[in-house]
């Protein structure tokens, strides 16, 4: 299985938000979404893909994931890295992220659900460490959230 990954352009914007909203819906249900669809679709056009950092990983041409990277006073953060359900557990979110750590200084963070136990443990296989927990009074769904880090140490 050949995966690329690219950055992601104006083109993707279909596959992207239908990845957000698909993998939202199957992995995230505990938590309220904040947006409505039409709003996931306006705002991956006008501010996520123009904003930079966005990467996607195509399988046989067609987009299965995607990754949005920011910094913010020196600090990498991962915002959005969301596979395609019908693809995960293929090792693509794997080699996004090993992609990203061999191109992008450290310290690297992110936040999680504290719930989304895969991917807190995705995380942790790849050397990333809790720093601290939140109750989601400043995420838009209220859910209560996890920062991780992986450090220049690491």
């Amino acid at each position: 299985m050949k995966i690329d990954i690219r950055v992601g352009t104006l083109e993707d914007k279909g596959r992207i938000s239908d990845i957000l909203i698909s993998s939202r819906k199957a992995f995230l249900y505990y938590a309220p979404l904040a947006h409505t669809e039409d709003e996931v679709r306006k705002w991956v056009t006008n501010s996520l893909i123009p904003s930079g950092g966005v990467y996607v990983a195509e399988l046989n041409r067609l987009v299965v994931a995607v990754l949005s990277t920011s910094n913010s006073k020196g600090i990498n953060w991962i915002d959005q890295m969301y596979t395609d359900p019908l693809y995960v557990g293929k090792g693509i979110g794997t080699k996004m992220l090993s992609n990203l750590l061999q191109t992008t200084s450290k310290p690297v963070r992110l936040y999680t659900f504290q719930q989304n136990t895969a991917a807190r443990r995705f995380y942790e296989q790849h050397g990333f460490q809790a720093i601290q927990f939140t109750d989601g009074r400043d995420n838009e769904e209220q859910c209560p959230d996890v920062l991780y880090e992986l450090s220049a140490k690491s």
